[in-house]
């Protein structure tokens, strides 16, 4: 059945309360360093705002383990998302409590309050339901719009959800279901997984979840050296993860029974030590001198994944090919990315998985020219691999 989203409300002169994910960067000088993550909830906030709700926000901030810390205040996000929709954000110095309470009575239909971090309560984490009953005190409805904390069952995530008979998702939230859960379900074939970062472990559960689904796997990244391994193959100082060797070879079978075809690097660029300006060069992936390290993928694993991204229709890409934090390593990361720019020009669905992949996607300025970028790097590895989320559940129905 289909969720109810935001497009489903009748929220004049309704108290909404609305979970979104403000868990910006900030400086030592309390700046915000990239609202990314408060622009990606406005077209939900000025949604309820234009259909004349009383819009009440809440969200974490950082890690302040349940005490009240002025480093962690949302104040700044306030003042910034006032400054982006054009209009007074009231900001209540507490989440719960009577002089909150009094703050909500008095918004009028069109104004938005945002609560200060909900991790200055220990109930946040905890999922405490005396913290929860409080928070729905405040509000008519509830509204997920949170994607990256939606594979935590926190008090604000699913306690207070249970305490409200309409529960229904932001379009951010809605957006992110989409295209990792729905139309990587029903993907457009052939259907491609870029696969990479630093361990196996967490991405197993992905490839076991794709089987009958995908076509092709590009495995790069740190976790290749694992696989590579499980194939006998010489890989140096290379990072492995020794207790998944065998995994890793069970899982190279099991693709085999699927029809799916998984690609390891033909060669891998190496070096003697991680250090930027470090000398390079390009060996075979199947014989890694044993004083070398691999850290990107070679110029021939890149054509050949370039190749099969050319010809296909829907590409999920989750973790980055090298250390693409290194300028001199990102190379094979990079040239990927705009592989994926190219055919996503060309009708193909993109979709970035979160996390370091989309950190990636946007350090090389690539993050609009593809299909959707995932806000969510745990929650989106978790989805990926067929966990169910509470808090994505509890959304009602349609």
């Amino acid at each position: 059945m289909a969720r109810l989203t935001i497009d489903d409300l009748q929220v004049k002169g309704k108290k909404v309360l609305v979970r979104v994910d403000f868990n910006v960067p900030l400086d030592e000088n309390q700046q915000i360093t990239s609202d990314f993550r408060i622009k990606a909830a406005l077209p939900t906030i000025q949604k309820l705002l234009d259909d004349g709700a009383k819009v009440i926000l809440m969200s974490h901030l950082g890690r302040p383990k349940g005490q009240r810390n002025p480093l962690f205040s949302l104040h700044p996000v306030a003042k910034r998302l006032s400054e982006l929709i054009d209009n007074t954000v009231i900001f209540a110095p507490d989440c719960i409590g009577d002089e909150v309470k009094e703050m909500v009575a008095n918004l009028s239909e069109g104004s938005v309050l945002l609560l200060e971090n909900l991790r200055f309560y220990t109930g946040e984490t905890s999922n405490d339901p005396e913290f929860s009953a409080k928070l729905a005190e405040l509000a008519d409805i509830y509204v997920n719009d949170a994607f990256g904390t939606s594979h935590r069952s926190h008090a604000s995530m699913a306690g207070v959800a249970k305490h409200f008979k309409i529960r229904a998702a932001g379009y951010l939230l809605e957006k992110e279901l989409h295209y990792l859960q729905d139309s990587l379900n029903n993907p457009k074939k052939p259907y491609t997984a870029i696969l990479g970062g630093a361990k196996v472990t967490g991405k197993i559960e992905i490839i076991e979840r794709m089987f009958g689904k995908v076509d092709n796997i590009l495995i790069g990244g740190g976790m290749a050296y694992t696989f590579l391994k499980a194939q006998g193959f010489e890989i140096g100082k290379s990072l492995l993860e020794a207790d998944k060797i065998d995994l890793a070879r069970q899982t190279l079978e099991k693709a085999r029974e699927f029809g799916c075809k998984i690609y390891l690097p033909a060669d891998v660029v190496v070096v003697s030590e991680l250090v930027e300006g470090a000398e390079m060069a390009v060996t075979s992936a199947e014989e890694i001198p044993a004083d070398k390290m691999g850290v990107d993928i070679g110029p021939e694993t890149t054509m050949i994944f370039s190749e099969i991204l050319d010809k296909s229709n829907t590409v999920l890409w989750n973790g980055p090919l090298g250390v693409f934090e290194i300028p001199q390593f990102a190379i094979g990361t990079e040239s990927i990315a705009h592989k994926l720019a190219d055919i996503t020009r060309n009708g193909a669905v993109t979709v970035i998985g979160g996390g370091d992949s989309a950190s990636a996607i946007k350090k090389f300025k690539l993050s609009d020219q593809v299909t959707h970028v995932s806000t969510g790097g745990g929650a989106s590895l978790e989805l990926l691999s067929g966990l169910d989320l509470e808090p994505i559940n509890l959304i009602s129905k349609k």
